[in-house]
């Protein structure tokens, strides 16, 4: 009597002939292990560059990290994709502060040395000579790097992690509609791996390196060991991961749907909450820092010009440029920062942003050229009162280093750039003339990056307005692709039909280029949709249509009924994510527009104001003391010249370095807060946070120059005219 064979057998025997049948697949038996590793150095050179200091300056020498941060820094390690140590990372922070410290020490002493060289005696010439704020300055900043560098694998793996969890939705919906009809959950990963983006595209095909090396032996413990690398970040998606992976095992095939169909509602559900929190959550921090970081910086600086004037000459306009414009820049965005490590993933832009055709425009640096040659001559505006004072040039073409406003015919005797003597040498300028020529170099340098982001941005922004109107619109044609198909239309020419009765929407010109394609190119469905350089996709670059479109083309080798199917699957999921996504925009509307009307309306303002004031309190203190030098007026006013003598005009802060590091200041705020807001509302999108960086530029430094030169002009003629009369 034949042996009976065993259900092994029978797979073995049949299982290749019914797969090379239904074709279940185009996923090729290539080498995962191969195909991570090229895929990782493509994608990934933004860490590669971490990874060779690692492996440089960090190797230098071994360093012993404590068992409980070895855990947590190899972690962060691993879900960053870094070839590092644990000591690696240490070792490079440490050799980083050391490096620093050391050339801040040696260029102070050498400093000290060069200016201590003529002294009488050695010691006190060394003190006197050594730069006690370079010095510290330098400490500040090797503390900094320390503290940045050794927290550098943290920020790669949140960095890592709110890309990869933007596609964490399309990822399940991948998977989900996959093994609607073919329930093998290695094919469905791999498919899943080679349709999306970087970088959980890479994560999947890790899950399988990880295979082939030997760490593990089925996909299926590799799957939960990468999952338990989102265990306190996302939850949501391992229970939807947990419930696909549980279909596998229902024996009747409508209820192994339902629950395919629940993995994806318990993503978006979670998507959904954890975002409502977050928006509960990010309105206090953002208040704090608007206020922190503009409101009282700016209100500090309307007190400098007389506290400069008070406190002797301590207090310099270098001070000023290192205190705004380096620490308190650094202090809002380390508070932004922490803002955007806050943000829950699953849910922002996702572009294909590369595989635009219009994409070199965008890479292109003749924007950056065309705008600096627009923008010079409002720099050398702002640098004149310096080009009078400091070189020949005015001589060499016979002009004055100064001049009065009388001589310019607006009348006073007020010098326009007004440098005043000071122990041998010259301090300002102190004039309101050289305060409103100044306004030009913030002008200048925000125009610069305004002019050069716009350029480059402008054609790629009209293209996503155009893809996202046909996304809001993809929803019904989806569902009327998927009828066609359902009756037994062929998808060759179901689009072709679907242009025809979509007259006058977006829709209309995606199935056109496809139908166009199919019909005078003779391209295959797949191609005429995914070809790299006539595709229809290339021309919408769009997550969602390229998700729907791969879905298609895939679960047409099944049969008409099957893409049919699939296509209302995805239809249903569209609107429920079209759904969720305004109804979170309506949520996030009221804080991202009270920053924004905050950072391009109020602190330009507050800012301009504040200029005008530096004016006025740098003229009454000026007129003051040439009061005080006439005995008279000191006299008539009752002991003029003690208050002349507390505060003395030549060694305040020059409203010029004043408003410079004002208008300075602005732009690095504009910057900060505009990619925090981008952030917050659309993930990581680089092409949204260039474009309204050079918006928001424009507004905001527009504002802030018309407001300091009427505040300049007014509060000038208004002290003017009052101290005249005296």
């Amino acid at each position: 009597m034949p042996r009976k064979p065993s259900v092994d057998e029978v797979l073995r025997k049949y299982g290749s002939k019914i797969e090379g049948q239904i074709k279940s697949s185009n996923v090729k038996s290539a080498s995962y292990s191969r195909s991570y590793v090229k895929f990782k150095e493509e994608m990934a050179t933004e860490f590669s560059k971490y990874e060779k200091w690692c492996n440089s300056l960090g190797s230098f020498i071994r360093l012993k990290v404590s068992k409980k941060d070895e855990e947590k820094v190899k972690r962060q390690i691993e879900i960053a994709h870094l070839n590092i140590e644990p000591w690696q990372a240490l070792t490079l922070s440490v050799m980083t502060f050391i490096s620093v410290f050391l050339l801040g020490l040696l260029v102070s002493v050498s400093v000290a040395l060069i200016k201590g060289s003529n002294s009488v005696s050695f010691i006190k010439g060394f003190v006197s000579g050594f730069p006690f704020l370079f010095f510290f300055l330098t400490i500040i900043l090797s503390l900094f790097l320390f503290y940045f560098v050794n927290n550098y694998p943290k920020r790669l793996a949140n960095k890592w992690r709110l890309k990869a969890s933007s596609q964490m939705v399309p990822s399940i919906l991948y998977l989900v509609v996959y093994m609607r009809h073919t329930p093998n959950l290695e094919k469905a990963v791999a498919f899943a791996s080679e349709h999306l983006q970087y970088p959980l595209a890479l994560d999947f095909k890790k899950v399988f390196y990880n295979v082939e090396i030997g760490k593990f032996s089925s996909i299926k413990e590799s799957l939960d060991n990468y999952l338990e690398t989102w265990r306190d970040y996302s939850t949501e998606f391992i229970e939807a991961f947990h419930l696909i992976e549980g279909s596998l095992f229902e024996p009747d095939n409508s209820r192994r749907i339902v629950t395919l169909e629940k993995a994806l509602q318990v993503v978006l559900d979670g998507v959904y909450d954890k975002m409502l929190r977050f928006t509960h959550s990010v309105r206090s921090p953002l208040t704090n820092v608007y206020m922190l970081g503009v409101v009282l910086p700016t209100l500090g600086l309307a007190l400098l010009p007389l506290a400069s004037a008070m406190i002797g000459g301590y207090l310099k306009w270098y001070h000023i440029f290192i205190l705004f414009n380096m620490i308190v820049p650094f202090f809002v965005f380390y508070l932004t920062d922490k803002i955007m490590i806050l943000r829950p993933g699953g849910y922002g832009e996702t572009t294909l942003l590369e595989k635009n055709p219009l994409y070199p425009n965008y890479k292109s640096k003749a924007h950056y050229i065309n705008a600096f040659l627009i923008c010079l001559p409002f720099l050398i505006i702002g640098l004149l009162p310096l080009i009078f004072q400091y070189t020949p040039i005015p001589e060499m073409i016979g002009l004055q280093k100064d001049y009065t406003f009388s001589q310019l015919g607006f009348g006073g005797e007020d010098k326009l750039f007004d440098f005043k003597e000071l122990g041998g040498g010259v301090a300002g300028p102190f004039g309101a003339g050289a305060l409103i020529l100044s306004m030009f170099i913030p002008l200048g340098i925000a125009l610069f990056f305004s002019i050069a982001y716009n350029r480059k941005t402008k054609d790629l922004i009209k293209e996503r307005v155009k893809t996202r109107q046909l996304e809001r619109e993809f929803n019904n044609s989806l569902f009327q692709l998927g009828n066609r198909i359902g009756n037994g239309t062929p998808p060759e020419l179901a689009f072709g039909r679907i242009a025809e009765s979509s007259k006058g929407l977006m829709t209309e010109d995606f199935f056109k280029r496809v139908n166009y394609n199919i019909r005078q190119m003779g391209m295959s469905v797949e191609k005429a949709i995914f070809n790299p350089k006539r595709g229809a996709i290339i021309y919408y670059p769009s997550d969602l249509i390229a998700t729907s479109m791969r879905v298609l083309v895939e679960s047409s080798k099944k049969g008409l009924k099957v893409a049919a199917m699939s296509l209302m699957s995805i239809s249903e999921y569209v609107k429920n994510i079209q759904k969720i996504t305004t109804r979170l925009r309506d949520m996030l509307a009221e804080i991202i527009s009270d920053m924004k009307s905050n950072m391009t309306f109020l602190a330009p303002l507050l800012s301009g104001i504040v200029v005008g004031l530096a004016a006025m309190i740098t003229t009454i203190l000026g007129k003051l003391g040439g009061l005080a030098k006439l005995g008279e007026g000191g006299a008539a006013l009752g002991g003029l010249d003690t208050l002349s003598g507390l505060f003395q005009v030549n060694i305040m802060i020059p409203p010029y370095f004043l408003q410079i590091a004002i208008g300075i200041y602005i732009i690095q705020i504009i910057f900060i807060l505009t990619g925090t807001l981008v952030t917050i509302n659309s993930g990581e999108d680089k092409l949204e946070r260039t474009n309204k960086i050079g918006k928001n530029l424009k507004r905001g430094i527009l504002l802030y120059f018309v407001t300091a030169l009427l505040a300049t002009l007014s509060l000038f003629i208004l002290a003017s005219f009052v101290l005249t009369n005296l």
